[in-house]
């Protein structure tokens, strides 16, 4: 008698559960269709809002100056006119400037990554106390204004000789990139296997050969994250460029642009949108190509850290 009631139990507790009704079912895939169409909606918009500014300017860049002056700015153009990107190559100094901030940007760049990554190795894999301390330093950088160290430094740079010198440009930009730098190497670097090391010293390997030799080929994605999106920045930087750089032969493009002003403030707008355009050329071209591997260098910068 009692082993049938505890089967009877079991079965009720095992019984699976009763099918919700049709019309619950309906409402959950009606409220779910809704979520999804409401987050394809932002996400749309998003993509609009910014895909729109930069149809604009290419579009306008393709108009003669009769067509900027006499229709709308946002209608197409009347016949594709080159004369904008002629005048901006030929007479203006826009290649100069785009030869500037290359020689930045690789430099920035350069120093960056070369310091960034031994030191993220340093502090994750070299055993030592205060590592972590130095870290949680490096990262408080982030939350440092631009504009509180301007001042300081242009004092600094006038009493060594460094104004208008592309080494004004760099050094702070350098300083300033080099948090987020460690911060993703580390975070990749915290989770390669300790015994990948072991074995590379066992072998006789020291700590700069294990480093060059095994982890920073490793760190590939890492180092083209860090890359890209330090030539984001370094490309469309004015504070420094703009504070430091009072030289006409060594500004960049950001600066230049206001080579395109006129008197009385007029400004050459077909000029100005072609100039917008080819500066715009690097940075899109490099996030096409590598957009995966930045995105595979977040995931394991980042997102793991």
């Amino acid at each position: 008698m009692s082993a049938s009631i505890d089967d009877s139990q079991a079965r009720q507790r095992v019984a699976p559960p009763a099918d919700k009704p049709v019309g619950e079912k309906r409402q959950m895939n009606a409220g779910r269709l809704v979520t999804r169409g409401a987050i394809y909606l932002v996400v749309l918009l998003f993509v609009v809002g910014q895909i729109l500014p930069l149809a604009w300017a290419l579009l306008a860049s393709f108009k003669s100056p009769a067509d900027l002056a006499q229709n709308p700015s946002y209608a197409l153009p009347v016949e594709v006119y080159l004369g904008n990107y002629v005048r901006v190559l030929t007479d203006s100094n826009l290649p100069l400037y785009f030869l500037n901030s290359t020689i930045v940007a690789v430099l920035t760049i350069g120093i960056t990554v070369a310091l960034g990554a031994p030191a993220a190795f340093a502090i994750e894999k070299l055993s030592w106390k205060r590592g972590h301390a130095v870290m949680a330093y490096f990262l408080v950088g982030i939350m440092i204004p631009i504009f509180v160290a301007l001042l300081p430094m242009f004092q600094a740079y006038n009493t060594v000789g460094l104004r208008n010198t592309f080494w004004a440009v760099v050094i702070p930009q350098v300083g300033f990139n080099l948090p987020i730098c460690i911060y993703l190497y580390g975070g990749f670097m915290r989770y390669v296997p300790n015994s990948l090391l072991e074995a590379a010293q066992l072998d006789g390997a020291g700590p700069w050969r294990v480093f060059r030799s095994l982890i920073f080929p490793l760190a590939r994605n890492t180092t083209i994250t860090v890359i890209t999106f330090n030539f984001i920045f370094v490309w469309n930087e004015f504070v420094f460029a703009n504070t430091f750089l009072t030289n006409d032969a060594l500004k960049t493009l950001p600066v230049g642009l206001n080579d395109f002003v006129g008197t009385y403030g007029a400004r050459d707008w077909g000029a100005t949108f072609a100039a917008i355009v080819i500066s715009l050329l690097p940075t899109l071209i490099l996030y096409f190509f590598l957009n995966k591997q930045v995105i595979e260098g977040m995931a394991a910068g980042a997102v793991r850290g």
